[in-house]
């Protein structure tokens, strides 16, 4: 019997030394292949220096245009037998065409998180005001929630985010499946006494990650500073812009180091991480691997959110600055402290983030989908009236713009 096929459209090549979007998509790519599934990674973006060797996995790497009809051949040619979606951007651009043209594939949808969520808590945030359900309503979420409905299934990386869904915007619950960022369960920890420092660590591309670089270098870095004048911060992310290295001030022990070769490396190292998000949405990449690397943490709850396990944190969650500072003081002067945390991390890993959680349900929901697809879209009409006109509308606009794109014959 032939491998099953598998079509991953990406909104980028997987770069999992950049971000957690890039982790948790090689971590996807490794689950299918190792249920047995042959794989094609396409996607209409640049290739990236930081970008993943697909090769190393024997996944094949193609390119794809938008709004070009060249998309149609392949996807005909290669015939999968399930599409997985990018994020919703992705399922908007060529959604309809899977369905035109390979109309029995079975479509997911990888969220990533819930972007109309952090748009909205963004937004509320820059108005100087608290986070409401009505600002969900946005042109976004409207087109992230028909997205979801036009897929099978979507992958939910966040338990907050499934009850939103299921909540507020009426999504069934057979459309969604809770699937976290898996976690490396191999902890092997540096000792409290060889470590020293604290540390941030995150993409600048994603905007919860500049805001709260921010925030440390004006409200909560000055007052650690002030009772641990020896202690440094320690600032790593990729694509760092001018903005972020103009932060870099030595004389307060404050440095932007821009990207880390070695994630672990620097996060090992570090006495205590410190991650003081005002907004955002779903899992926090830099969060687990403090956890994996037995580093203790001081969060937010919108940092802790969906992570935390009855209120058990690999160090302390607060959201006031002078609460944030103490507790991070306190974390990385008292070495019985921090061991509580960093066992109370290794427990949230065991319970909420190993992959033998959550494999075998997967692939045992997918199979029982794949074999009554027409039934389990059936059940979902909504989803079915989106498809229809989404093809459509989608369709004209896309071949007008594929027309423009076109020179015109001398």
């Amino acid at each position: 019997m032939d491998k099953q096929k598998l079509l991953i459209i990406g909104l980028v090549f997987p770069e999992p030394n950049s971000s957690a979007a890039g982790r948790r998509m090689l971590q996807l790519i490794q689950l299918f292949k190792e249920t047995g599934y042959n794989i094609t990674f396409a996607s209409p973006a640049q290739d990236s220096e930081y970008e993943f060797n697909l090769g190393l996995l024997a996944v094949q790497k193609a390119k794809i245009s938008l709004n070009d009809e060249s998309f149609d051949s392949f996807i005909q040619n290669l015939n999968p037998d399930i599409v997985l979606f990018d994020r919703f951007v992705i399922e908007e651009q060529f959604g309809w065409r899977v369905s035109k043209h390979c109309p029995e594939a079975l479509k997911i949808l990888d969220t990533e998180d819930l972007h109309c969520l952090r748009l909205a808590r963004q937004n509320a945030f820059k108005k100087n005001r608290e986070f409401t359900i009505s600002d969900l309503l946005s042109d976004t979420a409207k087109r992230e929630i028909a997205s979801i409905l036009r897929c099978d299934l979507s992958l939910i990386i966040s338990y907050f985010e499934m009850k939103l869904l299921v909540d507020e915007f009426k999504i069934d619950t057979s459309l969604l499946f809770y699937l976290p960022i898996f976690a490396d369960l191999s902890l092997n920890f540096v000792p409290f006494a060889e470590r020293k420092d604290f540390v941030f660590i995150g993409n600048f591309l994603h905007e919860p990650n500049w805001d709260a670089v921010q925030y440390l270098k004006s409200t909560i870095w000055p007052l650690i500073h002030k009772e641990l004048p020896e202690a440094s911060m320690f600032i790593y992310g990729a694509y760092p812009s001018q903005k972020v290295l103009e932060l870099h001030h030595p004389k307060s022990n404050f440095h932007i180091q821009g990207r880390a070769d070695n994630a672990e490396e620097v996060i090992k190292k570090a006495k205590v991480m410190l991650a003081p998000l005002r907004f955002g949405a779903g899992i926090k990449g830099k969060l687990i691997e403090a956890m994996e690397y037995g580093t203790p943490s001081i969060t937010t709850s919108i940092g802790a959110e969906a992570m935390h396990l009855d209120g058990l944190w690999n160090g302390f969650i607060a959201d006031n600055p002078k609460d944030f500072a103490h507790y991070a003081i306190e974390l990385y002067n008292d070495v019985n402290l921090w061991h509580n945390a960093q066992k109370n991390g290794i427990e949230l890993l065991e319970n909420k983030f190993d992959e033998k959680l959550y494999k075998e349900s997967f692939i045992g929901m997918i199979h029982d989908i794949n074999n009554n697809l027409t039934e389990h879209r059936n059940k979902n009409f909504i989803g079915q009236i989106l498809q229809y006109h989404t093809v459509r509308s989608t369709e004209y606009m896309s071949r007008w713009i594929e027309a423009k794109n076109k020179k015109i014959p001398s």
